[in-house]
Protein backbone atom coordinates (compact mmCIF):
# COMPACT_ATOMS: atom_id res chain seq x y z
CA UNK A 1 0.00 0.00 0.00
CA UNK A 2 1.38 3.39 -1.00
CA UNK A 3 2.26 5.57 2.02
CA UNK A 4 -0.34 8.42 2.88
CA UNK A 5 0.68 11.63 1.98
CA UNK A 6 -0.18 14.02 5.04
CA UNK A 7 -1.71 17.84 4.04
CA UNK A 8 -2.49 19.87 7.01
CA UNK A 9 -3.41 17.14 8.81
CA UNK A 10 -5.39 15.08 6.53
CA UNK A 11 -3.88 11.89 5.22
CA UNK A 12 -4.53 11.08 1.81
CA UNK A 13 -3.88 7.72 0.39
CA UNK A 14 -1.85 8.04 -2.93
CA UNK A 15 -3.76 5.98 -5.56
CA UNK A 16 -4.46 6.47 -8.95
CA UNK A 17 -8.10 6.27 -9.95
CA UNK A 18 -7.05 2.75 -11.23
CA UNK A 19 -5.25 1.67 -8.27
CA UNK A 20 -8.65 2.81 -6.32
CA UNK A 21 -10.87 0.83 -8.32
CA UNK A 22 -8.89 -2.31 -7.66
CA UNK A 23 -8.87 -1.73 -4.32
CA UNK A 24 -12.72 -0.53 -4.07
CA UNK A 25 -13.91 -3.65 -6.58
CA UNK A 26 -11.77 -6.22 -4.16
CA UNK A 27 -13.51 -5.15 -0.76
CA UNK A 28 -16.87 -4.97 -2.82
CA UNK A 29 -15.88 -8.81 -3.38
CA UNK A 30 -15.42 -9.44 -0.24
CA UNK A 31 -18.43 -7.12 1.24
CA UNK A 32 -16.29 -4.94 3.06
CA UNK A 33 -17.20 -2.29 5.02
CA UNK A 34 -15.68 0.61 2.86
CA UNK A 35 -15.85 4.23 3.44
CA UNK A 36 -14.59 6.86 1.12
CA UNK A 37 -13.90 10.44 1.55
CA UNK A 38 -13.50 12.66 -1.28
CA UNK A 39 -11.51 15.25 0.09
CA UNK A 40 -11.23 18.86 -1.49
CA UNK A 41 -9.54 22.09 -0.14
CA UNK A 42 -12.84 22.99 1.45
CA UNK A 43 -13.16 19.36 3.27
CA UNK A 44 -9.16 20.19 4.56
CA UNK A 45 -9.68 23.52 6.01
CA UNK A 46 -13.04 22.38 7.77
CA UNK A 47 -11.24 19.54 9.24
CA UNK A 48 -8.52 22.05 10.61
CA UNK A 49 -11.38 23.80 12.52
CA UNK A 50 -12.86 20.79 13.58
CA UNK A 51 -10.68 18.05 15.58
CA UNK A 52 -13.90 15.73 15.35
CA UNK A 53 -14.07 15.58 11.53
CA UNK A 54 -10.37 15.15 11.48
CA UNK A 55 -10.57 12.44 13.20
CA UNK A 56 -13.16 10.78 11.60
CA UNK A 57 -11.43 11.00 8.27
CA UNK A 58 -8.56 10.08 9.43
CA UNK A 59 -9.24 6.82 11.38
CA UNK A 60 -12.22 5.67 10.35
CA UNK A 61 -12.27 6.27 6.71
CA UNK A 62 -11.21 3.66 4.34
CA UNK A 63 -9.81 5.60 1.48
CA UNK A 64 -9.31 9.66 1.19
CA UNK A 65 -9.58 10.99 -2.29
CA UNK A 66 -7.70 13.70 -3.69
CA UNK A 67 -10.57 15.46 -4.82
CA UNK A 68 -9.53 18.59 -6.00
CA UNK A 69 -6.45 20.05 -7.84
CA UNK A 70 -5.79 22.17 -5.03
CA UNK A 71 -4.59 18.98 -3.15
CA UNK A 72 -2.74 18.11 -6.18
CA UNK A 73 -0.91 21.15 -5.96
CA UNK A 74 -0.71 21.29 -1.68
CA UNK A 75 1.04 18.40 -2.09
CA UNK A 76 3.83 19.12 -5.16
CA UNK A 77 4.28 21.92 -2.99
CA UNK A 78 5.19 19.85 0.04
CA UNK A 79 6.98 17.36 -2.45
CA UNK A 80 4.98 14.65 -1.80
CA UNK A 81 3.10 14.40 -4.66
CA UNK A 82 -0.26 12.70 -5.19
CA UNK A 83 -0.31 10.63 -8.13
CA UNK A 84 -3.04 11.42 -9.66
CA UNK A 85 -6.78 13.80 -9.25
CA UNK A 86 -9.52 11.28 -8.28
CA UNK A 87 -13.05 13.40 -8.06
CA UNK A 88 -15.75 12.08 -6.33
CA UNK A 89 -18.10 12.75 -9.53
CA UNK A 90 -15.97 9.96 -11.55
CA UNK A 91 -15.97 7.32 -8.80
CA UNK A 92 -19.53 7.94 -8.55
CA UNK A 93 -20.63 7.34 -12.09
CA UNK A 94 -17.91 4.35 -12.18
CA UNK A 95 -19.69 3.03 -9.27
CA UNK A 96 -23.00 3.09 -10.94
CA UNK A 97 -21.17 1.10 -13.78
CA UNK A 98 -19.77 -1.59 -11.41
CA UNK A 99 -23.28 -1.51 -9.82
CA UNK A 100 -25.04 -1.82 -13.23
CA UNK A 101 -23.04 -4.88 -14.21
CA UNK A 102 -23.20 -6.83 -11.11
CA UNK A 103 -27.17 -6.08 -9.99
CA UNK A 104 -26.30 -4.31 -6.74
CA UNK A 105 -29.13 -2.57 -4.80
CA UNK A 106 -27.73 1.23 -3.97
CA UNK A 107 -29.32 3.87 -1.86
CA UNK A 108 -29.11 7.65 -2.52
CA UNK A 109 -29.84 10.08 0.42
CA UNK A 110 -29.53 13.64 -0.45
CA UNK A 111 -29.99 17.33 -2.63
CA UNK A 112 -33.51 18.50 -3.05
CA UNK A 113 -36.85 16.12 -3.96
CA UNK A 114 -36.63 17.28 -7.63
CA UNK A 115 -33.21 16.66 -7.96
CA UNK A 116 -33.35 13.01 -6.20
CA UNK A 117 -36.32 12.42 -8.26
CA UNK A 118 -34.97 12.91 -11.85
CA UNK A 119 -31.37 11.17 -10.17
CA UNK A 120 -33.92 8.01 -9.83
CA UNK A 121 -35.52 8.48 -13.40
CA UNK A 122 -32.25 8.73 -14.57
CA UNK A 123 -31.18 5.30 -13.28
CA UNK A 124 -34.42 3.36 -14.32
CA UNK A 125 -33.58 4.62 -18.07
CA UNK A 126 -30.03 4.11 -17.78
CA UNK A 127 -28.98 1.65 -15.43
CA UNK A 128 -31.80 -0.62 -15.75
CA UNK A 129 -29.86 -3.73 -13.76
CA UNK A 130 -29.25 -1.68 -10.63
CA UNK A 131 -31.88 -2.63 -7.97
CA UNK A 132 -32.69 1.18 -5.99
CA UNK A 133 -32.59 0.55 -2.63
CA UNK A 134 -33.50 3.90 -1.93
CA UNK A 135 -34.26 7.33 -2.83
CA UNK A 136 -34.41 9.87 0.14
CA UNK A 137 -33.78 14.03 -0.60
CA UNK A 138 -31.66 15.78 2.01
CA UNK A 139 -33.97 17.85 3.68
CA UNK A 140 -34.80 15.87 7.08
CA UNK A 141 -35.28 16.48 10.48
CA UNK A 142 -34.86 13.23 12.11
CA UNK A 143 -31.05 12.75 13.76
CA UNK A 144 -28.41 10.69 11.59
CA UNK A 145 -28.59 7.56 13.79
CA UNK A 146 -32.04 7.23 12.93
CA UNK A 147 -31.66 7.60 9.40
CA UNK A 148 -28.61 5.40 9.39
CA UNK A 149 -30.89 2.77 10.84
CA UNK A 150 -33.84 3.03 8.22
CA UNK A 151 -30.80 2.53 5.45
CA UNK A 152 -29.69 -0.61 7.48
CA UNK A 153 -33.00 -2.28 7.30
CA UNK A 154 -32.47 -1.99 3.03
CA UNK A 155 -29.55 -4.05 3.11
CA UNK A 156 -27.78 -1.56 0.57
CA UNK A 157 -24.57 -3.13 -1.39
CA UNK A 158 -23.55 1.15 -2.40
CA UNK A 159 -24.80 4.14 -0.38
CA UNK A 160 -24.04 7.89 -1.88
CA UNK A 161 -24.96 10.52 0.07
CA UNK A 162 -24.76 13.79 -1.07
CA UNK A 163 -25.74 16.05 1.97
CA UNK A 164 -22.43 18.34 2.12
CA UNK A 165 -19.94 18.11 4.27
CA UNK A 166 -19.31 16.95 7.46
CA UNK A 167 -22.75 16.02 7.11
CA UNK A 168 -22.57 12.99 5.04
CA UNK A 169 -19.26 12.12 6.61
CA UNK A 170 -21.04 11.78 9.99
CA UNK A 171 -23.52 9.96 8.91
CA UNK A 172 -22.17 7.31 6.41
CA UNK A 173 -19.19 6.99 9.10
CA UNK A 174 -22.40 5.96 11.76
CA UNK A 175 -22.96 3.26 8.96
CA UNK A 176 -19.16 2.06 8.74
CA UNK A 177 -19.21 2.07 12.99
CA UNK A 178 -22.12 -0.69 12.00
CA UNK A 179 -19.96 -2.46 9.61
CA UNK A 180 -22.77 -2.36 7.26
CA UNK A 181 -21.05 -4.20 4.46
CA UNK A 182 -21.78 -1.74 1.62
CA UNK A 183 -19.20 1.14 -0.38
CA UNK A 184 -20.18 4.16 1.00
CA UNK A 185 -19.18 7.48 -0.52
CA UNK A 186 -19.96 11.37 0.07
CA UNK A 187 -20.71 12.64 -3.56
CA UNK A 188 -21.47 16.28 -2.39
CA UNK A 189 -22.47 18.12 -5.64
CA UNK A 190 -22.77 14.65 -7.72
CA UNK A 191 -26.52 14.08 -7.45
CA UNK A 192 -27.43 17.96 -8.88
CA UNK A 193 -24.88 17.00 -12.06
CA UNK A 194 -25.80 13.37 -12.91
CA UNK A 195 -29.75 14.54 -12.73
CA UNK A 196 -29.23 17.35 -15.08
CA UNK A 197 -30.15 20.44 -12.75
CA UNK A 198 -26.35 21.51 -13.02
CA UNK A 199 -23.69 21.55 -15.72
CA UNK A 200 -20.22 20.05 -15.05
CA UNK A 201 -17.44 21.61 -16.73
CA UNK A 202 -16.77 21.00 -20.14
CA UNK A 203 -14.05 18.41 -20.57
CA UNK A 204 -11.38 21.03 -21.60
CA UNK A 205 -11.93 22.82 -18.49
CA UNK A 206 -11.09 19.28 -16.44
CA UNK A 207 -7.95 18.84 -18.17
CA UNK A 208 -6.71 22.04 -17.27
CA UNK A 209 -7.97 21.44 -13.83
CA UNK A 210 -9.91 24.58 -13.87
CA UNK A 211 -13.33 23.23 -13.21
CA UNK A 212 -13.58 25.73 -9.85
CA UNK A 213 -12.99 28.64 -11.86
CA UNK A 214 -16.08 26.91 -14.60
CA UNK A 215 -17.88 27.05 -11.15
CA UNK A 216 -17.40 29.86 -9.98
CA UNK A 217 -18.47 31.69 -13.52
CA UNK A 218 -22.11 29.87 -13.46
CA UNK A 219 -22.40 30.62 -9.62
CA UNK A 220 -20.69 33.60 -8.25
CA UNK A 221 -22.66 33.03 -5.45
CA UNK A 222 -20.13 30.44 -4.24
CA UNK A 223 -17.74 33.15 -3.50
CA UNK A 224 -16.88 32.77 -0.25
CA UNK A 225 -16.40 29.17 -0.68
CA UNK A 226 -13.81 29.87 -2.86
CA UNK A 227 -11.88 32.00 -0.69
CA UNK A 228 -10.90 28.66 1.02
CA UNK A 229 -8.78 27.65 -1.89
CA UNK A 230 -6.57 30.87 -1.62
CA UNK A 231 -6.33 30.32 2.38
CA UNK A 232 -5.47 27.13 1.87
CA UNK A 233 -2.42 27.42 -0.39
CA UNK A 234 -1.37 29.57 1.95
CA UNK A 235 -1.79 27.38 5.06
CA UNK A 236 -0.01 24.65 3.14
CA UNK A 237 3.15 27.16 2.12
CA UNK A 238 2.96 27.78 6.33
CA UNK A 239 2.76 24.18 7.21
CA UNK A 240 6.49 23.83 4.62
CA UNK A 241 7.89 26.27 6.40
CA UNK A 242 7.28 24.88 10.03
CA UNK A 243 9.00 21.87 8.94
CA UNK A 244 12.20 22.91 8.07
Amino acid sequence: MPEKVDILGVKFNNYSLKGYKNEISRRLDNKKSTFIVTANPEIVMAANENPIFMKLINQDADFVTADGIGIIKAANILNKPISERVTGYDLFTWLLDVANQRKKRVYFIGAKEEVISDLGKRIQSEYPNIEVAGLRNGYFKDKLDIIARDITKTKPDMIFAALGYPKQEQLLDILKKKELPAVMMGVGGSFDVFSGHAKRAPKVWQDLHIEWVYRFLKEPSRFKRFLALPRFIEEVYRSKRGRR
